[in-house]
């Protein structure tokens, strides 16, 4: 059996997770040109296509999506029997700003593995003011925002999008008799986020005649958001990444299949001179396995 080379299926990966041929020369030190070869090379010694032209870019077939999505396991296996076989020789100090509703409602549930892949990191969470702020590169060596991605000079990565859906707790729901069509969540608090456009979105695409979201209870954190709906204070519009474990555990539930997908998601960015940091590295790897174990 012929392996293809480690550098091409390093290609293929990161040309998986940017999804442009640019992205990944940046992320992996080559050149544009480089990259692109290598994903010739790689799609000459599968025997099939990996991409397909687009207007005027490039993107994968739906074959090479799965590939990748294999491909990017097999790189995250390898790099975790190096951790535990090779020892790390990672170390030192590594801060990371995270969105708060991320940062304690998935990232701190699973953070302790990280810990015990890596113990000589001294790791620092904190948290900005914004979703999208990525400015205080003095404290922070990684940012985990959320936003369009729309960040100049910087190493960006897409970590995951996500999509919005009501969701409550079974005592609102009991309480108000059930939900047997979308214009009853006017019938109970609608939480928001900072503003009331996630909930105007879902209304709209639900067909719910003369809505008016403006009402309802408003909160700066999504925490704030997540405790109200789970104490049957309102209806939130929430995802399921972040919300996952309230549902398994049966805290809250989900009313309707209606979901709107975001306009923005969660990346992973740094400034270009730490992109290379050993940590960062470690922890994007570590991220990336656990976003896609949550997914599956």
């Amino acid at each position: 059996m012929r392996i293809p080379s480690t550098q091409a299926l390093r290609a293929l990966d990161s040309f998986a997770r940017h999804g442009s041929v640019w992205r990944a020369a940046d992320e992996l030190h080559l050149t544009r040109s480089a990259v692109s070869h290598q994903l010739r090379l790689l799609e000459r010694d599968l025997g099939f296509d990996l991409l397909e032209r687009i207007g005027k870019g490039v993107a994968l077939t739906p074959r090479g999506q799965r590939y990748a999505s294999d491909v990017r396991k097999a790189l995250t296996v390898l790099g975790d029997a190096v951790t535990r076989h090779a020892g790390t020789g990672i170390g030192g100090s590594f801060s990371v700003s995270c969105t708060p509703g991320f940062a304690s409602l998935f990232l701190c549930t699973h953070i302790g593995e990280f810990r015990q892949m890596y113990p000589d990191v001294a790791l620092r969470i904190l948290t900005p003011r914004r979703l999208d702020d990525v400015s205080n590169a003095d404290e922070a060596d990684a940012f985990i925002a959320f936003g369009v991605g729309n960040w100049p000079n910087r190493a960006v990565e897409l970590l995951c999008g996500i999509s919005f859906t009501p969701l409550c707790s079974p005592t609102l729901l009991n309480k108000i008799g059930g939900f047997s069509k979308p214009a009853d969540v006017l019938r109970a608090n609608l939480l928001h986020l900072g503003d009331t456009e996630d909930w105007a979105r879902w209304l709209a695409l639900s067909k719910v005649e003369n809505p008016d979201p403006e009402g309802g209870i408003f909160f700066s954190d999504m925490n704030l958001v997540f405790s109200a709906a789970i104490a049957g204070q309102g209806i939130a519009m929430g995802d399921e990444l972040t919300s996952g474990r309230a549902l398994s555990e049966g805290r809250l539930v989900r009313p309707f299949d209606i979901a709107i997908n975001s306009p923005r998601s969660y990346f992973l960015v740094s400034e270009h001179a730490k992109a290379a940091h050993p940590v960062l590295e470690a922890f994007g790897r570590w991220l990336r396995s656990k976003l896609s174990e949550n997914q599956r």
